[in-house]
């Protein structure tokens, strides 16, 4: 069974580039068996036979998430409801949610997909994997869990939170590998820590880590506290889940499964293609999914295809981590800013804790940003010189990021509200004309 999941190192780009071409045609024909498709495909002129080669996704129209919306709940499905055999969905906690379906093939793809991933990062059979991961609606449970249960891991639902029940379990039954948010890591290196633990005294060796963005140096961070390897993850439920791409033992940015995914990488603004290299939003279409295949769909997240080929050998092309989504950008006084740029300052200050906050206002007619900083309670000082110099030091750099000056607060460490889903980072105050 591992030789399946060795075999895409061997690809060459031809047999990538032939595959997509052929799957895909298939997948046009099946995404005519919806109307939204087939009225689409009609419009631009696009049938199989006339797709010559990838450049031609090009004059299919984009998929959004709002097209996904107005499609709810089944006005996507290109098979009989019979064959649906699950769903997952968004939350929906800011409008209509979004449902993808699944075939029993879709699931099998699926999981083939995130056990090749787990595969390529060093996992075996022999591995305990726990899913510290929520799991329903959420795809990020059931899609690694399959995923490792497919490599013949034992495989541990622990689900998300309960940092005490997670520690036994990885204690008790010698957890080798673990999914986790990346925030979450950090939440349960502190509760160790509290307990008067050592986190590297746990016997995880692997770290999977994904579902919001985060920069490398908080990577690093996780890396350092657990003296484990963190690789970065990819994927949404649009094109199934996790395991549309995934980081290789080299950690130089993650391999797209061309095989199952084309990516495109274009100007949010404007929908022209950017060539590699270049940072812009990123468009994915499916070409393996039965029951709702997903044309050119903009997924909002930032990011690049790195140039050159990976040191590991494998030909899938590289995607650079995901910067943030293009939805998420701040606009301060003018500035666009992102919030990955302001943790990717502040993380490298060794004195700053594991949390941090950022805090939008009204002052007078302008905006103002607030960076709530937790500070390690070794580095507090009762001189407010030093605490003001370090103030100074990470306003100044956070000022040559992000070409403003942000006002600095430090809060003592494990202050700061904490979630065991995904981290909230920014708390927009601004009152709205």
């Amino acid at each position: 069974m591992m030789d399946v999941y060795s075999q895409s190192e061997q690809w060459s780009k031809d047999q990538i580039e032939q595959t997509q071409l052929t799957r895909l045609r298939s997948v046009i024909d099946r995404a005519r068996k919806c109307d939204f498709y087939a009225r689409r495909l009609d419009a631009a002129g696009i049938f199989a036979d006339s797709l010559h080669s990838r450049d031609d996704l090009t004059n299919i129209p984009f998929t959004t998430k709002d097209d996904l919306r107005a499609q709810y709940p089944l006005g996507l499905l290109c098979v009989p409801q019979s064959e649906i055999i699950r769903l997952h969905s968004s939350s929906g906690t800011t409008g209509t949610p979004t449902a993808i379906c699944y075939t029993q093939n879709d699931l099998n793809s699926w999981a083939d997909l995130v056990a090749r991933c787990l595969y390529m990062v060093g996992v075996r059979r022999e591995d305990v994997f726990q899913n510290m991961s929520g799991y329903g609606l959420f795809t990020g449970g059931l899609g690694f869990h399959y995923g490792a249960e497919r490599l013949g891991c034992l495989a541990i639902p622990s689900g998300a939170g309960n940092s005490r029940r997670q520690i036994k379990l990885v204690k008790d039954f010698g957890t080798t590998v673990a999914h986790i948010l990346p925030s979450y890591a950090l939440i349960l290196g502190e509760a160790l820590r509290a307990m008067g633990e050592d986190p590297q005294s746990l016997p995880l060796r692997i770290a999977l880590v994904g579902a919001e963005p985060y920069t490398e140096e908080f990577r690093q961070r996780i890396e350092k506290l657990f003296a484990i390897k963190a690789y970065n993850s990819y994927g949404l439920t649009e094109m199934n889940g996790p395991g549309v791409a995934f980081e290789c033992q080299e950690q130089a940015g993650m391999h797209l499964w061309e095989d199952a995914y084309i990516g495109e990488i274009i100007d949010p603004e404007t929908g022209k293609t950017l060539p590699d290299g270049e940072i812009g939003e990123l468009v994915l279409t499916s070409l393996c999914r039965e029951a709702m295949p997903v044309l050119r769909y903009r997924t909002r997240d930032l990011t690049r295809f790195l140039t050159g080929e990976c040191a590991c050998g494998r030909k899938f092309r590289r995607l650079d981590r995901i910067r943030g989504r293009s939805d998420d950008m701040l606009i301060i006084k003018g500035v666009n800013v992102y919030p990955m740029q302001i943790e990717q300052v502040i993380m490298t200050f060794p004195e700053v804790g594991q949390n941090y906050l950022i805090l939008l206002e009204n002052q007078g007619v302008a905006d103002q940003m607030r960076v709530q900083v937790e500070i390690r309670d070794e580095y507090f000082a009762d001189d407010m010189r030093v605490m003001q110099q370090l103030q100074k030091r990470i306003a100044n750099r956070l000022r040559d990021e992000i070409l403003l000056t942000p006002k600095v607060e430090f809060v003592q460490s494990n202050s700061l509200p904490k979630s065991e889903g995904k981290a909230v980072r920014v708390s927009d105050l601004r009152r709205k004309n």
